[in-house]
């Protein structure tokens, strides 16, 4: 009896406790738990932040490797473009310009005329003269310019793909120098028809320049004086007839094969149109395609002005500085100077200061930076 009076006691003492401490026990358990769920909640959380901070200091790592990558392969891109490829293309250009526009048959004949040439023949000679030698420098400016930049065009797009190839096959961490995924005869293929200009488009490429070089000097006389800023006026002039005549980007047809002859006459959508035809489609073809895309985009169109203007500018300064073109001289004088002249435009890379003006310049730099960096993958 004694025992079950206790229990009873202790029965109704809890229950009492309940009921008047019920309230404090449900919030002293509910906050209790609550603090245990968050606990557990910030422990995982702070395991996953660890883990994510891993992850992204592993690929910030994989991103830097990449960068690095990237821009050593694009510096070497760069030294191919101006010690291999341009070096030979330089040359071919320089023989054939020598070979297609010959003075000194011309001058050869003014000076064994003088005193017994007649009149009217001596001026003959001399305005064929004055047609031939502008023509042969507009020519080599525009030719050396626009052949250096397209190799560049040429040698960024390919090293663009053989990176992204590489990369696909191997992953972005693996070394990519001594790997060559893309096809060998079409990557030959698509450097060798940087000669386009120099065999396929020099005869047609002479024959407008020579057309514009008649229209602005018509009216010029032989006695007529020539300074520093007449000379780079005129060539400005016959530039800008030459490259406004004829259809927007005619002048492309002269660096490489025109389009409608090799896959279809619009560019944009040539692959699209040949992929659902009999035609196959080849790695060069699409090379191809994506070099014309560039070459008439406004983009290069800009570069294009601003390398010539910067060319015409320091032939003109060399010509100031080194045959005192500042006072002025008759344009009789003035040609034959500009025979001696010429020569400098077509040297080789290494000694041609006018190649490495257009390289240098800070918006060509860009320009082929973003190229490479920004091709289709």
């Amino acid at each position: 009896m004694v025992s079950t009076s206790i229990a009873s006691r202790a029965m109704d003492f809890v229950r009492g406790f309940w009921r008047k401490h019920r309230r404090r026990i449900f919030v002293t358990a509910g906050c209790v738990g609550s603090g245990y769920l968050l606990y557990k909640l910030y422990n995982a959380h702070t395991r996953r932040l660890a883990v994510l901070e891993q992850e992204l200091a592993i690929d910030r790592e994989s991103e830097e490797i990449i960068k690095t990558q990237m821009k050593a392969h694009f510096e070497n891109i760069q030294m191919i473009a101006d010690t291999t490829t341009l070096s030979h293309a330089m040359q071919y250009l320089s023989d054939r310009i020598r070979e297609e526009i010959d003075v000194s048959n011309v001058m050869e004949s003014l000076n064994k005329g003088k005193g017994t040439l007649p009149p009217s023949e001596k001026l003959q000679l001399w305005d064929k003269l004055k047609i031939l030698s502008f023509t042969r420098m507009v020519l080599s400016l525009w030719s050396v310019t626009m052949l250096s930049l397209y190799i560049r065009v040429q040698v960024n797009i390919l090293g663009r793909h053989l990176y992204i190839d590489t990369a696909r096959g191997l992953g972005s961490s693996h070394l990519l120098e001594d790997l060559d995924l893309i096809d060998r005869d079409d990557e030959q293929k698509f450097l060798a028809s940087a000669d386009f200009l120099s065999t396929n488009g020099m005869p047609g490429l002479i024959s407008d320049v020579q057309a514009a070089v008649t229209e602005v000097l018509k009216g010029k006389q032989l006695r007529d004086v020539y300074t520093a800023s007449v000379l780079q006026e005129t060539v400005m002039q016959i530039l800008d007839v030459f490259m406004s005549s004829g259809s927007p980007h005619h002048w492309v047809d002269y660096l490489m094969t025109p389009q409608e002859t090799r896959i279809g006459p619009n560019p944009s959508d040539n692959l699209k149109e040949v992929s659902s035809s009999d035609v196959t489609v080849t790695k060069f073809d699409q090379l191809m395609v994506e070099a014309r895309e560039v070459l008439t985009s406004t983009e290069f169109t800009n570069i294009v002005e601003i390398s010539l203007k910067s060319f015409i500018t320091a032939f003109v300064d060399e010509m100031e500085t080194r045959e005192g073109l500042g006072m002025g001289m008759p344009l009789a004088k003035l040609l034959p100077r500009i025979e001696g002249m010429i020569p400098t435009m077509t040297t080789e890379p290494g000694r041609n200061r006018f190649l490495q003006l257009i390289r240098d310049q800070p918006e060509v730099q860009l320009f082929f930076t973003l190229l490479y960096s920004s091709m289709p993958q």
